[in-house]
């Protein structure tokens, strides 16, 4: 009897001192379900009033990765149907991150392999992010018709010079020295070694303090961190550091070399809509006071993008049919226009994200 088939969707339990948030859908890279959000939710309210808690440990089942993401097949779905999934599962989302991002006690992630969208969101807010030379981090919404979300505008935004703008637009993968550049991740463990450290923090006790446990991890860490985008940040800043989305392709088109071209004809396959609506989430988010401010700026956005065009056809595209030939509306940057944007940064549903 295959046992694991009977297992749930999410894990949550105590081992030792530490409680343990387990992805596991594996077969689907552990894409975050409405379910699983609202478990990770009652997890936390346990963990936190457990005395015997020490510290939160957030990982991924199988081999693939932590999370490639929400669980974007229903959210399309929804859509079809005129739905309301994406209104529901992005209010749970948005205020469980801003919740790991205040919790607490120390809250551990281990951003093994693919780590991507709401992935990001679960476990780039937490105070000891570890990633390894297997990791791959990226938010790829801009090619979904949508825009970096779960609080992305908000790390983007803060990263070194331009570096966001050009990974946020782009939807390319950091390595784990490139996510400890842009501010994702905290140190790099190599892979062999996680469950080492695993067994480590689960030995710490429940009095485990934030200084305690960085110790640990600093214990497992290889100290390679060298960033190669970092060797490029004055390229991507003078390319990224504009305003407009026309000026930033213009920007690329006048360099001509092989990495502004590569480059270019990356944006060019996004679509045209969420491009400009991320450069605009990302300049506002860059002027923010706090994550929470962030989050509701982006669930205004989002309720937009679940009731557009674009974001059905990127999703047919790119998951659905796979045939990775979006037909975008509008097709041109040029043709995205003040008012094809205003939904998207109107006041409809500011009131409905609580945060604890």
């Amino acid at each position: 009897m295959n046992v694991a088939a009977h297992e749930p969707d999410l894990i949550a339990r105590r081992e030792g001192s530490a409680g343990i948030v387990r992805l596991n859908r594996p077969k689907a890279i552990n894409a975050v379900t409405l379910d699983m959000f609202r478990g990770i939710h009652r997890a936390l309210d346990q963990f936190e009033a457990d005395p015997a808690v020490g510290l939160i440990l957030l990982e991924g089942a199988g081999e693939r990765g932590l999370c490639a993401g929400g669980d974007i097949r229903s959210l399309w779905e929804s859509a079809n149907a005129g739905g309301d999934l994406g209104k529901v599962m992005w209010r749970e989302e948005y205020t469980l991150n801003a919740r790991i991002a205040k919790f607490p006690k120390p809250y551990v992630a281990f951003m093994d392999g693919i780590v991507m969208g709401g992935g990001v969101g679960l476990s780039a807010h937490g105070a000891h992010r570890v990633v390894t030379e297997r990791t791959r981090l990226a938010m790829p919404e801009a090619g979904l018709g949508f825009f970096p979300d779960v609080g992305g505008t908000w790390l983007l935004s803060h990263a070194p010079g331009e570096i966001g703008t050009c990974f946020g637009l782009t939807g390319q993968n950091m390595n784990g020295a490139d996510a400890i550049y842009a501010g994702f991740a905290d140190v790099i463990v190599p892979s062999r070694k996680l469950a080492v450290l695993r067994e480590a923090l689960i030995d710490l006790g429940a009095r485990a303090d934030s200084a305690r446990v960085r110790a640990v991890i600093a214990g497992f860490a290889n100290g390679d961190a060298d960033s190669s985008v970092a060797a490029i940040r004055p390229r991507i800043d003078a390319w990224f550091a504009h305003g407009r989305m026309d000026d930033i392709l213009t920007a690329l088109q006048r360099d001509g070399s092989e990495l502004a071209r590569s480059i270019l004809k990356i944006l060019n396959e996004k679509s045209p809509r969420g491009l400009v609506v991320t450069l605009k989430l990302l300049r506002l988010a860059r002027a923010s006071a706090t994550l929470e401010e962030c989050l509701a700026r982006e669930y205004r956005a989002a309720l937009a993008v679940f009731a557009s065009d674009d974001f059905r056809e990127g999703v047919r595209a790119a998951i659905i049919d796979k045939d990775r030939n979006p037909k975008w509306s509008p097709s041109a940057i040029e043709d995205v226009t003040p008012e094809i944007i205003a939904p998207y940064f109107a006041n409809a549903g500011a009131d409905e994200l609580v945060f604890k």
